[in-house]
């Protein structure tokens, strides 16, 4: 299987899909598909064309993590520090959904495991299918984390959770994950396809400039004071104020219609 079908992209009136493409290996990830996704993540980023993203697996499974039947098999050796480099240039997917200000939908059906879920835990939402089971999974192969797991859960539901998934690693229901505030809506297994796109359709049609400026503010809480962020906020909700969708959202308001958004 060539690169470009291991990591599939489709534009769509402003969203990007971003489709992991081993379905045989339930999208386990390859050095292929790895660097797949940093191209696509990096598109998505640079593209104006691209509004929003929904990332979702092939298949019916999210991504189950590393590919650990072919770690087990055994290659030959790479020194440390190129193994280092090779897990760093990947992990740079879950920092660009993260950080780029446009936002990311993930649809988590089959499984959400290991690094599939810190890829999964780096987007903005996530939309799970009934039957998906969700798991931090290091733990029970050797391993202590990578792709920002670590940091995106910790920030999502604190230190105390954060230790108790990863130390302990149990497989959690879709359910489960939603009780916890891993995941944004659970919904039946038939509608997960159709509810991750528009969720993220609905995003892609939104007021772009704003929504960016909103992820901004958020990222920026997981890092910065109180005053720093206050000046960002000012600063953000200014800048949108003297855009045309905003001008848009107030003449809709008073019209007491839906807006059209340009992402201007």
């Amino acid at each position: 299987m060539s690169e470009n079908q291991i990591v599939l992209q489709n534009l769509d009136r402003g969203l990007l899909t971003i489709t992991m493409n081993r379905p045989e290996r339930r999208n386990a990830l390859s050095p292929e598909m790895t660097q797949g996704l940093v191209e696509a993540a990096r598109r998505a980023a640079e593209d104006h064309e691209v509004r929003a993203v929904l990332i979702k697996g092939a298949g019916g499974t999210f991504c189950v993590g590393g590919d650990v039947k072919s770690m087990a098999a055994g290659r030959a050796p790479l020194p440390f520090e190129a193994k280092m480099a090779n897990l760093r240039r990947g992990m740079e997917v879950s920092r660009i959904l993260h950080q780029m200000p446009k936002p990311v939908v993930a649809q988590l059906d089959g499984a959400a495991a290991g690094a599939g879920l810190s890829i999964a835990l780096s987007c903005d939402l996530r939309v799970a299918s009934a039957s998906c089971k969700i798991t931090t999974a290091f733990a029970k192969v050797g391993f202590s984390g990578d792709y920002g797991g670590t940091f995106f859960l910790t920030q999502l539901l604190g230190s105390a959770k954060a230790r108790e998934l990863y130390l302990l690693s149990p497989v959690l229901t879709a359910q489960e994950a939603f009780n916890l505030g891993m995941v944004t809506k659970v919904v039946p297994d038939a509608d997960v396809e159709e509810a991750a796109r528009e969720l993220a359709m609905s995003l892609a049609q939104g007021p772009s400039i704003a929504l960016g400026f909103i992820k901004r503010n958020i990222n920026n809480a997981e890092t910065m004071s109180l005053e720093a962020c206050f000046d960002g906020e000012a600063m953000h909700h200014t800048r949108a104020g003297e855009t045309a969708d905003h001008k848009e959202a107030a003449k809709a308001f008073v019209e007491k219609r839906k807006p059209t958004f340009q992402g201007a």
